[in-house]
């Protein structure tokens, strides 16, 4: 079952709330009004008894005796008595009727024109010889009653619509003010700040106890990679000292070897310890960008031009290996908030990687392009590519693919790439070009930063 946003839902209880108390107003007006004007029928109906009763016949002299005795009598004040012929003649009565009647019971409004009645009911009989005997009353005894009844209904409706209309803001509002706080400590979890905690009321509510489990998840997690990173920095911290007095070594022992092809494997040795070192520098490198202490220097830099000067740096390196390096950048300044010694690295890593991992003959644009909030750095070639199902593979540590074990590398380039956008709050993808790759590193822009060049 498809789970709807908490503003959809809270939309869909109060127009619940709306229907409900409009259909509940509706249904208490026509239940008042149905009945008042049952008890008026009743009254109207005694009434007209009283004058006659059913199935009998009085003389006319008797009934308009009986009707103004009626008419006088105080607890009759509100109740109009015409007797009248067939034709529509009026014999006797209290009030003026403008139009004829139709036997039995009907409505009176103000259009009718009796006076002092705007709504009303009217009980018409035949009592005999060609007369008709007309009972009315008011069902309104205040004027404009049914306009002020609507008006006491809707008002109290109302009411209850706008308490539950500030309820249910209200609770939004609580709601949403927890969430954004979450949120808060999960961006800044995401950026690296692991000691951001979601803040606790102290009220012992649900909400509460949800923020303090949600703590206890982090402080675990941070524990936990805590752990992992002193580990992984520890130990190629620790053996990069050693190391490097092991190249040392080597590196005299090359110099003093004594033929030829003791100094080759001496070389061979240096290279690979030069490759260790190298990886052990990248690793320390990544954790100190997914520390998320280097985002306190960020600055504005014109990322265009660091573009430019990346193409101008490695066309010449391009060619030597036989690659054609183009450049497709705006003209104008595209001004990023960053570091831009680390952009500048994502974006050697990406091109170098193009360079080494395709053929000579091949082309690799460096371009960029505007998104919506932000902008995309993209290297892209047409060389053999890389199978869709192996890009994740590409992008993790070590993740080195068969076709590139026997090349330099140590398979961090990629992922230092990825620390350095998700350091900047941004992305790496991977798309299959046809022919070739797509290394896309996305980065987002603040409104008003791009500006025309001069």
């Amino acid at each position: 079952m498809k789970r709807l946003p908490l503003r959809t839902l809270a939309a869909l209880l109060l127009l619940a709330v709306i229907i409900a108390s409009v259909a509940t107003a509706i249904g208490t007006l026509i239940v008042t009004r149905a009945t008042i004007a049952r008890l008026v029928d009743r009254r109207i109906t005694e009434e007209s008894l009283s004058i006659v009763e059913a199935d009998r016949i009085l003389p006319t002299s008797v009934l308009i005796r009986r009707i103004e005795d009626a008419a006088r009598r105080r607890d009759t004040g509100d109740i109009g008595f015409v007797l009248a012929r067939d034709d529509g003649r009026a014999l006797v009565g209290n009030v003026v009727l403008h139009r004829p009647l139709p036997l039995g019971y009907s409505n009176l409004t103000s259009g009718d024109r009796i006076e002092g009645l705007t709504h009303g009911r009217a009980l018409v009989r035949a009592v005999g010889e060609g007369r008709v005997l007309t009972t009315l009353a008011e069902t309104e005894p205040i004027q404009d009653l049914n306009s002020i009844r609507v008006l006491i209904v809707t008002g109290g409706f109302a009411s209850v619509i706008l308490i539950v209309s500030g309820g249910l803001s209200a609770f939004g509002r609580i709601i949403s003010h927890r969430i954004t706080r979450m949120q808060r400590t999960v961006d800044a979890i995401i950026d690296g700040d692991m000691s951001e905690r979601v803040l606790v009321d102290g009220l012992g509510s649900e909400l509460d106890q949800q923020a303090q489990a949600f703590n206890r998840m982090l402080d675990r997690i941070a524990t936990l990679m805590a752990s992992i990173s002193n580990v992984t920095h520890d130990i190629a911290h620790d053996l990069r000292t050693p190391l490097a007095r092991l190249r040392a070594l080597l590196a005299l022992a090359h110099r003093e070897a004594g033929d030829a092809q003791t100094s080759d494997r001496l070389a061979k040795a240096l290279v690979e310890v030069d490759q260790i070192l190298a990886m052990f520098g990248a690793i320390l490198r990544i954790a100190e960008v997914e520390g998320g202490n280097r985002r306190a220097g960020f600055k504005p830099f014109n990322l265009a031009a660091l573009l430019e000067e990346t193409a101008a740096l490695y066309e010449p390196l391009a060619e030597e290996e036989g690659h054609l390096l183009l450049l497709d950048a705006p003209m104008q300044e595209v001004m990023l908030h960053g570091d831009r010694q680390l952009v500048a690295q994502g974006i050697i890593n990406l091109v170098e990687n193009a360079i080494r991992h395709t053929p000579a003959g091949t082309r690799i644009q460096l371009r960029l392009e505007s998104a919506k909030a932000a902008v995309r750095v993209i290297v892209e070639d047409d060389g053999p590519g890389i199978a869709t199902s192996q890009h994740g593979k590409a992008l993790s540590r070590f993740g080195r693919l068969e076709e590139a074990r026997g090349s330099d590398g140590h398979g961090l380039g990629l992922p230092l790439v990825e620390g350095i956008a998700r350091l900047h709050r941004g992305a790496v993808t991977l798309v299959d070009a046809e022919p070739g790759l797509r290394a896309v590193m996305t980065l987002p822009i603040a409104p008003g930063l791009v500006k025309g060049r001069a």
